[in-house]
């Protein structure tokens, strides 16, 4: 079942005031901010529903804008369903639209526009007991693909490889696939979840665990971001991590009235980068 949490904003926000509430859901949960006579609907990626869009529109309420804002984490693919059938305005995804995609829009004469709502990196994660502390891009792809099964083949302690992805709704898992595994399959001993914050239980609870999650989601406790290549998973290496992607917001034709209003205020507003980067990724407003 679908749970909805709602929230009021009423206090002005101010730069300083951003480092305030951590507004948070889960996948598959929506989450209600704000009133007012219009509303926005945002459908799709956990990765930027969970935390990095509730902030922002706390955010952009609390400075001002009688909006209200409706949601749901449900994974990338969602975003063009929801778009397509009209139950969303904005759709979010941390991965481009497939052609396929593209195409059902075509078909009913209906074009997506695509908006960059910031950078991501993803971070590879382990059990803070694993000293294993870098991997090769290749190794990476050994591992996720499951041509390498035990830890000692990579330098750490002897031990089956316990492996935790996304699922196949999710941006994050084909991102994943193209930039980490040359978009080689998945092998067959990998455990899937929901999203950023199960795989991080997963592999926080299990010494052998190692995951993916969202730059947002790394300094969970009880696990590791690991360097990749030797290159450290921080806003300042992203150009040259190997797995940096950007996330996205969606719309059918260009934006407009309070879509377009708020998606323009949350790609250039210093305030709204500041939440951005409070929310652990890499702002495109300074």
């Amino acid at each position: 079942m679908k749970m909805i949490k709602t929230i009021a904003v009423l206090a002005m926000a101010t730069l300083a005031s951003v480092s305030g509430k951590d507004i948070s859901i889960k996948k598959g949960e929506t989450i209600e901010l704000g009133s007012g006579s219009e509303t926005l609907t945002f459908k799709g990626s956990d990765t930027i529903g969970c935390k990095m869009a509730p902030q922002l529109a706390e955010a952009y309420v609390a400075s001002g804008h009688s909006v209200k804002f409706n949601i749901a984490a449900e994974g990338s693919s969602v975003a063009f369903k929801a778009l397509l059938d009209g139950t969303a305005n904005i759709g979010m995804s941390s991965r481009s639209a497939k052609d396929e995609e593209k195409d059902k829009f075509t078909a009913k004469g209906q074009e997506l526009t695509e908006t960059v709502a910031g950078v991501d990196m993803i971070c590879v994660i382990v059990n803070n007991a694993n000293g294993v502390t870098d991997l090769s891009k290749d190794d990476v792809k050994a591992i996720f693909t499951g041509s390498i099964t035990d830890w000692s083949e990579v330098g750490g302690t002897p031990g089956e490889i316990a492996i935790f992805t996304r699922n196949e709704t999710s941006g994050t898992y084909k991102t994943f696939q193209k930039l980490a595994m040359d978009k080689v399959d998945y092998g067959a001993n990998c455990q899937k979840q929901a999203g950023n914050t199960q795989i991080v239980e997963q592999v926080s609870k299990n010494a052998n665990g190692i995951g993916y999650v969202g730059l947002a989601y790394a300094k969970a406790e009880g696990v590791t971001s690991i360097t990749v290549d030797g290159v450290e998973a921080t806003p300042e290496s992203a150009d040259e991590y190997p797995l940096s992607r950007n996330l996205y917001y969606y719309t059918i034709g260009e934006p407009t009235g309070e879509a377009k209003k708020f998606l323009d205020w949350a790609t250039t507003d210093p305030l709204a980068g500041a939440v951005v980067k409070k929310v652990g990724f890499i702002p495109l407003a300074k």
